[in-house]
């Protein structure tokens, strides 16, 4: 076993403490504060009770213990991995010494390098003005070479991995190749060093990523060590690699580069990055679009300057967009949102002119340089201090009643949209779920005309593909108003090559986003609800003129003979039947007290008519119960949405008097949608008002509305 393992397991028996012998190990044991990339951290809580720094070098280390390599290979190749991490550990009284001696705490690959040339120089390293072997030789010190060919290693520790990913430019790596020059090493045994390295680096951060990459780092190796390293990789193809994650889950990263060029987006800006390192940017913007993401580094390369600029960290952006949502790591969306709508503001042409400030008090980008790292620039957005308690408030709140209360405060503060379709926690849920109501909308598509069709709210994208598999000759176009679900489509529909069209628009507008009379079929599915329940119409929600809003709109693109498809809620009628509920479960009735009070729709009545039982209005128990059907996790979402809001008797009324004698309603029927009685029968007992059980009522209507004077 190699005797670092051997020290690592002594001091986690508690047996051993570090002292000068492994000085490596005491400056990682003494890290006061983890420093990590979160990429593939689980949990943040778990930072609080282990030391990453220390699992991951063990881990590098077992690789290294394990394969069959030289002694000089295996001794360079431990020397190396124990000191690679050590700027990343020391007190906090320790780390600010170091910065005072000029040791780079940031680029953690130069800092260590730093610290190992003070350990193994000795007192020589500090009357030597850069790590030479020749100098060190005559300094009098001890296996010269081999502690500037491990100091060298250090420097260029975990670089071929980030070239590979596009964070650094390929010349950072030209250190290695200069061992050859010098004659410090063959390019042989540059090549199995490098080799055993890479291998121990990149497999302790996950096996599985090493097998992925392990041919492209074999290519790497044998170009650094023939020394042909000196043509410079495009920024573009940099930038496409950064993306890696974004383009594996669908970004159409050519298609968007181009969009944005033809835009305004300045690519000559972009390019003049070229040598420049970029430090945990994936970690921190890998969720972002492509456009978001390149408008941030337009307004770090526009706010820095290039020139003297070798590093710009995102660590700050990475650190804060996490946190941990039920255990689990997670993206704050609240700050996402709220990041996105700052960049949205933003034009290409305001960032090139410098005015890249939003109108917004509340937000601000922020570079920052120290002055003891003249080379690298910090790059962050800083939130006022009000913004970031409402933020921690909203984070507080999830699961409770103050939730909602809580995010539109955090909509006002940004003037954002105040809707909910762009749900923050149940949002991949949310649009699984929409995908597996595919049997519902199947339906649809027996009513469907002409060769082009509108989804008003695609969610998921069920019905695009029904439309596309099933109709080969219609055109679906999907219309969402939340950008991160267009998003998401836009990508599903590059990976799966996917034919359907997907557009950001709005449903009380589509003539601004599609031609008057050039539509066959609007379908809106499940959707109508939610504009009623989430879009102010002067100011306040719940309006059956937003329901009117969107017909009209959808009536206004359609061209003659076309037709309207709603499935959404339907109330019963008469509104004055009554229904008993007994609760079956103990904290039923405490569910519906809660409801009462958070449900904004109208008022839900219910009279207690004995320990677990009440009597209602037949409307107000379904509304209620289809929010009980859901459960605890959809609540806050669920009790923000009424589900029928008018009777069919009120709903063909309504059609009439808003979309006039054109309008030729060709279906109208109601149903009770499946899964309701079967989610509920262990739940609750429905009785009508003289305690006899009857069955639910229907929960859904659906409407084919054609446009056109009634034939003869």
């Amino acid at each position: 076993m190699l005797k670092s393992l051997q020290a690592i397991e002594a001091y986690r028996e508690g047996d051993y403490l570090p002292e000068e012998e492994h000085l490596w190990l005491k400056y990682i044991v003494q890290a006061e504060m983890p420093i990590v990339n979160l990429e593939r951290v689980e949990s943040l809580r778990e930072l609080d009770h282990r030391n990453p720094v220390l699992d991951y070098v063990e881990r590098s280390l077992r690789l290294l213990d394990s394969l069959p390599l030289s002694y000089w290979i295996k001794e360079l190749a431990e020397e190396t991995l124990v000191w690679s991490e050590t700027a990343k550990g020391g007190t906090s009284r320790q780390r600010r010494k170091w910065q005072e001696e000029g040791i780079n705490c940031f680029a953690h690959n130069i800092g260590s390098a730093q610290l190992y040339w003070q350990h193994a120089g000795g007192n020589a390293a500090a009357v030597v003005s850069g790590p030479q072997a020749a100098l060190l030789k005559a300094a009098g010190v001890a296996h010269a070479e081999k502690i500037l060919i491990v100091h060298r290693l250090i420097e260029t520790h975990g670089l071929l991995g980030q070239q590979i990913r596009g964070e650094v430019p390929p010349s950072v790596n030209r250190p290695l190749a200069v061992m050859v020059e010098e004659g410090l090493l063959t390019s042989d045994e540059l090549e199995r060093l490098l080799f055993a390295l890479n291998h121990c680096i990149i497999g302790a951060v996950s096996p599985v990523l090493w097998q992925e990459v392990r041919s492209e780092v074999m290519e790497l190796i044998a170009l650094i060590a023939s020394g042909s390293l000196d043509t410079p990789l495009p920024m573009k193809e940099r930038l496409h690699r950064m993306r890696s994650g974004p383009i594996s889950r669908g970004e159409d990263f050519a298609a968007e580069w181009s969009r944005l060029e033809q835009e305004g987006m300045d690519s000559a800006l972009l390019e003049a990055m070229q040598p420049v390192t970029f430090w945990y940017v994936e970690s921190a913007l890998q969720t972002f679009s492509l456009e978001q993401f390149l408008k941030v580094l337009a307004l770090a390369a526009h706010g820095s300057g290039i020139s003297g600029l070798n590093h710009i960290s995102f660590e700050a952006v990475m650190n804060s967009i996490y946190y941990d949502y039920k255990g689990v790591k997670k993206i704050n969306v609240y700050k996402k949102r709220i990041i996105e709508k700052y960049l949205s503001e933003l034009s290409w042409q305001d960032i090139a002119a410098g005015n890249s400030t939003s109108g917004n008090p509340h937000l601000i980008h922020r570079l920052r340089r120290k002055r003891h790292l003249p080379d690298t620039v910090f790059f962050d957005f800083e939130f006022s201090p009000a913004a970031e308690k409402l933020i921690e408030f909203c984070i507080e709140a999830e699961k409770s009643a103050l939730y909602e209360r809580a995010v539109l405060l955090l909509f006002d503060l940004f003037d954002l949209r105040r809707d909910a379709f762009d749900r923050f926690h149940n949002e991949d849920s949310y649009l699984s779920q929409m995908n597996d109501t595919a049997d519902y909308k199947a339906v649809i598509l027996d009513y469907v005309t002409g060769s082009k069709v509108l989804d008003i709210g695609p969610g998921g994208g069920v019905l695009l593909d029904l439309i596309e598999e099933r109709m080969p000759a219609v055109t679906p176009v999907g219309i969402d108003i939340s950008s991160n679900v267009v998003e998401a489509l836009r990508q599903r529909k590059q990976r799966e090559g996917r034919r359907w069209e997907v557009l950001q628009g709005d449903a009380l507008n589509l003539k601004d986003f599609v031609e008057t009379g050039s539509v066959d079929t609007v379908i809106f599915s499940s959707i109508l609800h939610e504009l009623y329940s989430y879009v102010p119409m002067n100011g306040v929600k719940f309006k059956s003129e937003t329901v009117a809003a969107a017909l009209v709109s959808a009536f206004e693109v359609l061209a003659d003979g076309g037709r309207i498809i709603i499935r959404d809620g339907i109330m019963t009628e008469p509104e004055a039947l009554q229904r008993r509920i007994r609760f079956l479960e103990q904290s039923g009735l405490a569910w519906l007290e809660r409801y009462a009070e958070d449900f904004a729709g109208r008022k839900i009545r219910y009279e207690v008519v004995g320990e677990q039982e009440v009597l209602m209005p037949v409307n107000d128990a379904m509304e209620f119960l289809y929010t009980y059907t859901w459960g605890e996790e959809a609540y806050i979402h669920e009790v923000q949405e009424q589900f029928g809001y008018f009777t069919p008797e009120q709903y063909v009324k309504f059609i009439r008097d808003h979309l006039g004698e054109q309008a030729q309603i060709e279906v109208f029927r109601h149903y009770l949608q499946e899964g309701y009685t079967l989610a509920l029968q262990e739940r609750v007992v429905i009785m009508d008002e003289h305690g006899n059980e009857t069955a639910l009522p229907d929960s859904t209507c659906f409407i084919v509305i054609r446009k056109g004077h009634e034939a003869g």
